[in-house]
């Protein structure tokens, strides 16, 4: 059994929330490795030329080791 971890950041983007920003982020790094943990460590957003609202969120997110 593995005793550590490979932890990388991810940063996911949504037009939709926070919320769906982050599901963004940990879907994919899932898609690629099983994720074992994740934690947010920023949140942040911005305003679009057009005027919509971007959700920023960057991720850290842990994987076991084999």
């Amino acid at each position: 059994m593995a005793n550590s971890f490979e932890i990388i950041e991810r940063v996911g983007i949504s037009n939709i929330s926070l919320s769906d920003a982050i599901k963004k982020a940990v879907q994919e790094a899932h898609s690629e490795e099983r994720v074992g943990w994740f934690e947010v460590l920023e949140e942040r957003g911005r305003v679009t030329q057009e005027g919509e609202l971007e959700f920023q969120v960057t991720v850290k997110i842990g994987r076991k080791l084999a």
